[in-house]
């Protein structure tokens, strides 16, 4: 090894070779905070292309009037007594 010079990273430009290249903490927040978003936008585009693909898939196969259990639609003043 020569040991005068450090090897240079091919990550780290050369302008930046100060002790302070670390990121802030707000920095590191924010970083988080943009990724969940990312993360989350790709969740819900997948869900949409999903629901697209195949709309009949999602939807449930019983309405709100299936376990009225002899009662017409719209008779529901007698019932709530």
């Amino acid at each position: 090894m020569d040991g005068g010079q450090p090897i240079p990273s091919p990550l780290v430009p050369l302008g930046n070779m100060s002790s302070d290249s670390s990121m802030s903490l707000e920095q590191k927040t924010t970083f988080v905070f943009v990724v969940l978003l990312f993360i989350f936008l790709g969740i819900l585009i997948v869900r949409c292309f999903r629901i697209l693909l195949d709309p009949y898939r999602s939807m449930p196969t019983s309405t709100w009037a299936d376990g009225l259990e002899g009662l017409e639609k719209g008779q529901f003043d007698h019932a709530l007594a």
